[in-house]
Formats: structure tokens, sequence, C-alpha cells
């Protein structure tokens, strides 16, 4: 699945494995600046974050007839697109100064106004009576063992959402981090490896992929050297775990502008 990052933007669901088919345009996932897609199979829910300023985190939940109970996948026709929004806050607010981010909050979800319509029009016209939760600047997105972890990169922070509990919480933070979690600045696409570390690669930066362990902690797994203006991109790992890929999308030979460099990483067993 394939976002558009323009404010009339939709998803595309592409055929991975090269066969001759055009992608499909799945308008029911909203209309707006798309950035990522996570699949929360067990729920049978879709999860969006949208790369804008006052942005929101959205789900698509597929009606039963969309994703019937012996189907593999749904057919992204019939659901219901909504917002999340933290209970106790307003509709478009984003959360306050004393508002405590780190603690699990109860979340609650809005049918999205208008939506065939782009969000960023709706917004406008609704001002404060817009639905849901500001998040600024949503970017990557991934579904592991019941939990969906997304990052918002003006706040420089990494979420993790609960669908089960439907909670909320921030389990990275740059603004209130300890001095050696500094390393992780301009956080952006991420992925998960299979023991639950929370991969999360920098937009500009020193350009490293960081990890968060499950205990919390941060480390750099790698620095990419010779890309500056450059920003790492699409984390992720091969089937079996023991690879790992990652791109330089404006990476070049010798430290120039380039259309980009694509490294694959040899993990131990």
């Amino acid at each position: 699945m394939s976002g558009e990052e323009t404010l009339t933007g939709r998803v595309w669901e592409c055929q991975p494995l090269g066969q001759a088919s055009q992608a499909v345009s799945r308008p029911t996932l909203g209309i707006f600046k798309h950035e990522a897609v996570a699949v929360d199979p067990v729920h049978k829910t879709l999860y969006m974050t949208e790369d804008a300023g006052d942005g929101r985190f959205y789900r698509f939940v597929c009606s039963s007839t969309d994703w019937p109970a012996l189907a593999d996948r749904p057919a992204l026709k019939d659901g219901k697109l909504q917002v999340l929004r933290i209970r106790g806050l307003a509709d478009d607010v984003y959360p306050p100064a004393g508002f405590d981010v780190h603690q699990a909050h109860a979340v609650e979800w809005v049918d999205v106004r208008s939506p065939t319509v782009a969000q960023s029009t709706v917004r406008a016209l609704l001002g404060s009576k817009a639905p849901g939760t500001v998040f600024k600047g949503g970017e990557g997105l991934w579904y592991f063992n019941g939990i969906v972890y997304f990052s918002t990169k003006t706040d420089n922070r990494i979420w993790a959402l609960d669908p089960a509990l439907q909670s909320l919480q921030v389990i990275y933070d740059f603004e209130t981090a300890v001095p050696e979690q500094h390393v992780l600045q301009g956080v952006d696409n991420l992925t998960v490896s299979s023991r639950g570390d929370v991969l999360v690669a920098e937009d500009g930066g020193n350009m490293e992929l960081c990890v968060i362990l499950p205990d919390g902690r941060v480390k750099v797994l790698l620095r990419l050297m010779g890309q500056n203006g450059s920003e790492l991109t699409g984390p992720a790992f091969s089937p079996d775990g023991r690879r790992l890929y990652v791109n330089s999308q404006r990476g070049g030979r010798g430290g120039k502008g380039g259309l980009g460099i694509t490294f694959e990483v040899t993990l131990p067993a």
C-alpha cells in the first residue's frame, strides 16, 4: 500500500510480486496527506498517519462484509473512517503543557466528517469543531504484537497505541529524554524487530538508525556517512529477520546528491 503525500492524497494498493496489474485507488481510506499505513489483522483495522502540522491519526474499521471471518485480507471498499481523540481533550487540540503524554491515556474514535473531501479543507471549514486530537507531522507507523507504533516529527515523539485497551502513550520524547538518549532526533520511518525493538530512521539529523529497546533505552544501530542532505527511509527486515534494509532517499556516491541508495545489513543469527 502506497500513500500519496499531497492534500488530496489517497492510498493505492499495489501488486508487490511484479505481476502486470495496475495499482488500485482506495478512497475509503480518506483524502489527506497520507504518510504510512499499518494493518491490525486481529481487529481488522487499518491505521494511518497524516504528514501535516494540524494532522490527525486515523483508523479504518472494515465492515464484516469487507473483511469476512475466513478471508485473508479486506476488500477496502466498505467500513468506517475515524480519527483518534485522547479522552479529556477537546477536538482540534494538541496535547498542552502539563498533559502528561508519557502516561497511558484512554482514547476514543470519532467518525471523520465528510470522508470523501480533503481533510485539510474540512478542518479549514470546521475550525475548532474539526474532530480528533492534533498530531503534528505524522510519519512512520508499524503494527507489532498487538501494539501500533507511530512517530510525529514536529515534536520528535514515538507513540504506542494499544487497540485492545484503547490507550495511547509516548514511549520516546526527545524534549524530555535524558541526555544520553538525545541520539535520536528527526524521527521518521520506523519498523519493529521480531524481539520488539523499535527501529527509527532519522530525517536529517546525523543520518542514524536508532533502536528503542523494550526496556526504553535508546541506542544507535548505524550511521550513514557521506550522505549529507539526504534522509533515512523505509527500514525493513527480510522475512527471516536476518537482513535489514534501509535507504538513503537522496543518496549518491561520494557525498553528492543522487537518486537514492539502498543498503543491506546482515545481522547475526
